[in-house]
């Protein structure tokens, strides 16, 4: 697929491809999506039931979100540029017998062959990995309907985020491989917001995801200084 003129950085798209076959190895390099998962899960949820709702999920890589939200009855559709990831989701799903759609498309374009098609959008932790995060933001409120839901996933700009995502996980505890992140694209939820209110989002809702490496133990919390979930709700209800 040609990327060069896509919201997307070609050597994060290469760096998530290579790790496309151990995507579903819960103690393979993606194991901290894996223990996350059920967090983000219940995060969804708090906007209301997925059974039976049009839900959209972006930047999906091997479909972990994505198929945890079709078992509660989600119709989903999960989005990703890199092909090798979403091969990936597709045989998972295939296998699990879970019935999930994925299609390698941006979600600037299919904002604009869809708009306003999705009860629900998510976005978890992508946003710090594409040149313009908040253009990413401003298409996923094209994609979600009035009324309904996005909810997004990221690192905080914040000193302790730099020890606890980067020098923790990466250099000590060696749980994510070494550069999977870069501080500089770190989003601030003040910055955030500003995005959500340029794109007609009302930011409903702040929680942080406390994160030990040396226990892999997660759980949601007041404290957004590393990692934090947002829900935005789309105005026009």
């Amino acid at each position: 697929m040609q990327t060069s003129n896509l919201n997307v950085d070609s050597a994060e798209l290469a760096k998530f491809g290579a790790l496309a076959q151990s995507w579903w190895d819960p103690k393979g390099p993606a194991r901290p999506l894996h223990d996350l998962n059920p967090l983000r899960l219940a995060y969804v949820e708090r906007a209301g039931a997925l059974a039976g709702r049009a839900v959209l999920d972006v930047g999906c890589g091997g479909g972990i979100l994505a198929e945890a939200m079709a078992r509660r009855g989600a119709r989903v559709l999960g989005i990703d540029l890199g092909g090798e990831v979403l091969e990936v989701a597709r045989l998972h799903a295939l296998e699990a017998g879970v019935e999930v759609d994925y299609r390698q498309v941006a979600a600037e374009a299919l904002a604009a062959e869809r708009p306003a098609a999705f009860a629900v959008v998510t976005c978890m932790e992508m946003l710090e990995h594409v040149p313009e995060p908040a253009a990413t933001l401003d298409a996923l409120a094209r994609l979600v309907a009035p009324g309904g839901h996005v909810i997004v996933s990221t690192l905080n700009r914040h000193p302790l985020a730099f020890a606890v995502a980067i020098l923790g996980a990466e250099y000590v505890a060696r749980v994510l491989p070494r550069g999977t992140h870069a501080y500089e694209k770190f989003i601030r939820p003040s910055e955030l917001a500003r995005w959500g209110r340029a794109a007609g989002l009302a930011l409903e809702d702040l929680t942080g995801i406390q994160y030990q490496p040396l226990t892999r133990a997660f759980r949601l919390g007041d404290d957004t200084r590393v990692n934090y979930l947002a829900r935005f709700r789309r105005d026009g209800a």
